[in-house]
């Protein structure tokens, strides 16, 4: 049988993110990225062992897997230079909504807790920007500041159209920084958060203020109020929660309070990125890294492959073959899920021939 080379599918890949890293990293460190990534989109899972297994390598196994071993314990893979290529990939750079949560678990009796940022788009956010949390609990207001200063430093402040967050992500320091710089945002706040309202030197609880709306009436508080030292407007709805009792969603913001609703259903796309990274993607939960710095590094690695399936599976829904919409409305399967299985079906088959060249998805040109 006539041995003949099938030309290695990550190539394009290699000279593609040595075009986007800039010369910052070297060639060595780029071909293992390539492979690394390669390879997570084969298996969809982070466990070293099937990682070594699935690299395109004339290594065995054995030694594919000490390399992997040792690019996660020795290398310094600049956690920046993996955001600017992130924030070059964005189909849209101007007027952002950045989505800010957490996402942790337990190994052992080691806490993983991940504070992220994401830029919302198309129902998933491209995760961008990351603090791991050495600690059990949410992040306080220092470490969110320092979270959007750093966006800020690296792609400027003027392209944020707003910052998203949950109900734990609130605090007086936090708004404070926020107000001060001018950083539109919208945040939901519990029911029972007390509320001052200047023109009737009151305070009382936010949800007072919309009892008397009806179910899914969305409305915005007419006058500015204060939480903490800091103004800002309110605005809220009554809602049903799953047990068919009435709930409310109460959202500071900015500016804009009558616009606070339809930013704010945004923020949920940074949950649906998380899914895609753990469960229903490439499974980082099922790492036994403990190290902080270690698992810093294979997120970092996540995210590229993340990102990548992600715009082709936007090409492919677009241009392509759009997803079928089942009979309850929902999509058959996620964007993201799309752009995965195309790229492992290619890599997985030596004799595939694609009708797109999924590797240009990584380019900016």
């Amino acid at each position: 049988m006539k041995n003949t080379k099938v030309e290695d599918k990550n190539t394009e890949l290699v000279s593609i993110l040595s075009k986007q890293f800039e010369g910052k990293v070297n060639l060595a460190r780029i071909k293992f990225i390539s492979m690394f990534i390669c390879a997570l989109c084969k298996v969809q899972t982070v466990g070293f062992e099937k990682l070594a297994n699935a690299f395109d390598s004339v290594s065995d196994s054995t030694s594919s897997l000490r390399r992997i071993q040792r690019f996660i314990a020795e290398y310094s893979l600049n956690s920046n230079l993996v955001a600017q290529l992130i924030f070059k990939l964005l189909p849209e750079k101007e007027s952002l909504c950045l989505s800010i949560d957490r996402t942790n678990w337990k190994f052992g009796k080691t806490d993983i807790n991940i504070f992220m940022l994401g830029v919302c788009y198309n129902g998933v956010a491209f995760p961008l920007l990351f603090t791991m949390l050495k600690k059990r609990g949410n992040s306080n207001s220092q470490e969110r500041i320092d979270l959007i200063k750093r966006f800020v430093k690296l792609f400027g402040r003027e392209c944020i159209e707003s910052v998203l967050a949950d109900r734990e992500f609130v605090g007086d320091e936090w708004i404070t920084f926020l107000n001060d710089n001018k950083i539109p945002y919208y945040i939901r706040i519990r029911n029972n958060f007390k509320v001052f309202i200047p023109h009737k030197n009151k305070e009382l609880k936010a949800s007072w203020l919309f009892n008397a709306t009806g179910i899914n009436e969305f409305i915005h508080y007419q006058k500015i109020i204060r939480i903490g030292t800091q103004l800002c407007y309110l605005s809220g709805c009554k809602l049903k929660n799953k047990k068919g009792k009435p709930e409310f969603l109460i959202i500071i913001s900015f500016n804009k309070p009558d616009q606070a609703q339809a930013f704010y259903k945004q923020r949920w796309q940074i949950e649906t990125c998380f899914k895609a990274m753990k469960t229903s993607g490439f499974d980082i939960e099922k790492t036994h890294l403990q190290e902080i710095d270690r698992i810093e590094k294979l997120i970092l690695l996540v995210m590229i492959a993340f990102v990548w399936c992600y715009k082709v599976g936007i090409y492919l829904n677009l241009f392509v073959k759009p997803i079928t919409i089942k009979k309850h409305g929902r999509k058959a399967q996620s964007i993201f899920k799309y752009g995965l299985w195309s790229i492992a079906k290619l890599l997985l088959n030596k004799m595939s021939v694609d009708k797109i060249d999924v590797f240009s998805f990584l380019s900016c040109t």
